[in-house]
Formats: structure tokens, C-alpha cells, sequence
């Protein structure tokens, strides 16, 4: 065997035999399988982007040309997804994090090195080294981590996103294209503009299933993966257009992802996705959904289409309680963007004066949705409402939240005029009156 075989083989089988050694060792319970598989997810989504970026930059590339995923040897790229995402992740249960991370990474700079002739370092390789650590071993870590205990479940679920992106916008075409003699030359050869044209237009089918992603994890306290569902059963935000949302969300992306490749074939896989969710994974989805849910779920699905979207979002009064967004009626803007709602006809939305609030003094605009998970305020409760009209007004609410939009729409209305201010309830101010006039 000569030593290029004997590196090959050993990146592969020695992370593989390693894993289940472990895995026999100490059997995971079903939350650390949860976990492995998704820290595994994460690395081969992200491996092939840093595999682009060492390219790129020069810290190494690889001296062999076949069975290679645009270059990159199949065996290391699963055997390096094995190392840094399963085996770490099925050790949390017996090692600290962070001794994990410093181990993964003294069996990486003694590795890399000893793989040669297979891997040709670069002078930079260090700094590469630094770059893989940072965005594939230890976001992978941490996402198994928070799996497996159940914290953070906004940021696991956005880890979740990004690996899915990854692996569904990058790894799955880049096959796709190699086995049908395609290659991702098509979606440079068109004018810098045009693509970066068609690339927002694919990027605003992908805004449906990201703002699902979203409600699963703010308003359901879960994910989108079977092993991690939320919670609570989810019926706001996108879930009154369409009870499918990430599944049709990801089928658009791919087949406009494949037209902009120009490969039918990865169009295909966004057909295909259409046939697995709408038949085999359809079953057990509603069998879970309603073992968990009972007579409320099927009462949804009597109301919302699995993959067509409605116009107008459906009316849940008797499973979901009424939102309310409070605006300001002293407020001369704000009573503005009160009539504005008024008169589209929200769904599903009441409208009440922030000075007549119950219990307690609000911003001038503020969207109670009514189920303990969290108001929104400003940007974002404008955002919330304009759910509530239509299918059009309510993607561009969506686009409104998304984290960095929103923040960024907030300093904007913040620097025109309209940042936060808090609104006194006129019971307060009648007890403030009252006060005065038993001192006076």
C-alpha cells in the first residue's frame, strides 16, 4: 500500500472506528444521537466552504484527483466531519467542552502536517487552521452542546438553518453537478448584476422557511429537526399561510438555485422534495403532530393548505389566542399607522390604545401575541402586525424581523424621530392626579 492510499484510508477509518469504539463504549441516549448527527451536519456543510476559502488563500490544497468533492478528497472530508462533529459530540456526555476543543485541535496540527503527500501545506495553513477551528469545530460543538442539554434554542435553531443553507444550496448541488457533468461555471458567467439579481430573488424564496425557522423557535420553544420539535403547537407567522412552510420554502430555493446553475438535474432535487414531503414524510408527520396536539391540529389542517399558501392568513380564534397591537392614540404618527391597519382588515389582530393597557405602561407601539412568548416593539411590531393582512404585506414583515434587517429599520426610525417611547396609561395619570390633590 503506498503512502498516499495509507493516508486516505486512515483519515477515513480512523475518525470512523474511533466513533464507534465510543459509541459502544458508552451507548448515547436519544438527545446525544440528536446531537452527533447535528454537529456532523454542521461540518459538512461548512468543510467544503473552508475547503474553498484554503483554496483560495493558499493554506493548503490536495495532491490527488480522484473520488473528490470539487477537490476535496471524500474520504478526509467525511473523516474530518466525523472527527470535529460526531465523536466530539458523542464525548460531552463524559469530557468538558473545552477539553474536547483543545484535543480536536492538537490531533489536527499534529495531523495535517503528517498527511503529506495527500495535503500540501501553505505557509499560511495556521491561519486556516485558526478558521476551521472557529466556524466548523467549535460552532459544531456548541450546537451539540445546546442540543443536548436544551439551552439556547434561538441560537441552536440558527445554527440549524445555516448547516441546512449549507448543505442544501452548496454541498447537494455541488454532487449533483459533479455526477451530471455539470459545474457551477453558469452562475459566473452571467453579468456581476444579473446574478446578484437572481441570487435575492432566490434568497427571498428561502425568507418563507427562514421566518419558520424563527417561529418554531420564539413562539414553539424548538426546532425544525424531529428530534428537537417544539414545544407548543405553532399556528402563527407563516404557519396561517401554509402548514409547510420550510418544506416549501427549501423546494423553491432549489429549483430556482438549479435554474440559476442552469442544471435541471439540481432543479430536480427540489421536485423530489416536493414527493418525499408530500408522501413519505407526510405520514409520519401528521401521526406525530397528531398524537401531540390532538383535536387542535386537525382542526389547523382543516384551515391551512400543506403546500399552497392562502391570500389571506386563516382565522384561528379557537386554537391560537388574539394578538393585540397597542398604539399610542396621543401619538400623531403612530395613530397614522393605526388607521393604515384599520383599514386592510387584519386577521386574527386587535387593535387598542397603548395608554389603555391593563397592567402596565407600553412603547408606543407594541404586538402582544397574546401566549406569554414575548412582545415586540417598534420595527418589529410592525413587523408582527403586517402578518396579519396578507400573504404579500406578510413576507415583507418577515423581512422586517429577520435580525440584522430589523435592528438596522430600527436605528432608521430611531434617527427619524421615531425610537422608543414609553406611553403613560391614563389610570396612571388619574392616580398621579389624585395624589396631587391629596398633598395639595
Amino acid at each position: 500500500m503506498d503512502r498516499t492510499t495509507l493516508v486516505r484510508a486512515s483519515a477515513l477509518y480512523l475518525p470512523l472506528v474511533t466513533t464507534a469504539v465510543v459509541w459502544l463504549v458508552w451507548p448515547p441516549p436519544p438527545r446525544d444521537r440528536a446531537a452527533a448527527w447535528l454537529a456532523t451536519g454542521w461540518n459538512l456543510a461548512m468543510l467544503p466552504g473552508l475547503h474553498a476559502l484554503a483554496l483560495g488563500f493558499g493554506w493548503w490544497s490536495f495532491a490527488v484527483a480522484d473520488a473528490t468533492l470539487a477537490g476535496f478528497p471524500v474520504d478526509l472530508y467525511l473523516g474530518w466531519a466525523v472527527m470535529w462533529g460526531t465523536l466530539p459530540a458523542l464525548l460531552l456526555a463524559h469530557t468538558r467542552a473545552s477539553l474536547i476543543v483543545i484535543g480536536a485541535i492538537v490531533l489536527d496540527l499534529v495531523a495535517m502536517p503528517a498527511m503529506q503527500p495527500v495535503v500540501s501545506l501553505g505557509r499560511g495553513w495556521l491561519v486556516g487552521e485558526a478558521v476551521a477551528i472557529a466556524a466548523c469545530l467549535v460552532p459544531g460543538i456548541a450546537l451539540a452542546t445546546w442540543t443536548r442539554t436544551g439551552a439556547h434554542v434561538t441560537r441552536r435553531a440558527t445554527l440549524q438553518a445555516i448547516a441546512f443553507a449549507g448543505l442544501t444550496l452548496g454541498v447537494l448541488p455541488t454532487i449533483i453537478l459533479a455526477q451530471s457533468g455539470g459545474s457551477w461555471d453558469a452562475l459566473f458567467a452571467r453579468p456581476r448584476w444579473v446574478t446578484s439579481l437572481l441570487v435575492q430573488c432566490v434568497a427571498a424564496f428561502g425568507l418563507l422557511g427562514v421566518s419558520a425557522v424563527q417561529e418554531f423557535a420564539m413562539r414553539g420553544d424548538g426546532t425544525p429537526v424531529p428530534f428537537d420539535p417544539p414545544r407548543r403547537f405553532v399556528t402563527s407567522g407563516a404557519y396561517r399561510y401554509v402548514r409547510n412552510p420550510m418544506q416549501l420554502s427549501a423546494t423553491l430555493v432549489l429549483v430556482a438555485w438549479g435554474a440559476l446553475a442552469s442544471s435541471w438535474w439540481v432543479s430536480a432535487a427540489g421536485a423530489m422534495a416536493v414527493i418525499y414531503g408530500a408522501g413519505f414524510a407526510a405520514g409520519d408527520e401528521t401521526a406525530d403532530l397528531h398524537k401531540r396536539f390532538g383535536a387542535r391540529w386537525q382542526r389547523y389542517a382543516a384551515l391551512v393548505r400543506s403546500w399552497i399558501p392562502r391570500w389571506r392568513p386563516a382565522d384561528l380564534a379557537d386554537l391560537a389566542p388574539r394578538a393585540t397591537l397597542y398604539v399610542a392614540e396621543e401619538c400623531g404618527p403612530c395613530s397614522e399607522v393605526r388607521r393604515w391597519f384599520d383599514t386592510r382588515r387584519p386577521v386574527g389582530l386587535q387593535i387598542v390604545a397603548a395608554e389603555l393597557h391593563p397592567s402596565r405602561t407600553l412603547s408606543r407601539i407594541t404586538y402582544d401575541p397574546g401566549d406569554d412568548t414575548g412582545d415586540a416593539e417598534g420595527v418589529a411590531a410592525i413587523g408582527r402586525a403586517l402578518e396579519h393582512i396578507h400573504l404579500g404585506w406578510a413576507l415583507l414583515g418577515m423581512f422586517v424581523r429577520l435580525p440584522i434587517a430589523c435592528q438596522f429599520l430600527q436605528l432608521l426610525t430611531d434617527a427619524s424621530g421615531g425610537g422608543e417611547r414609553r406611553v403613560v396609561r391614563y389610570c396612571d395619570r388619574s392616580a398621579s392626579r389624585m395624589a396631587v390633590r391629596e398633598v395639595g
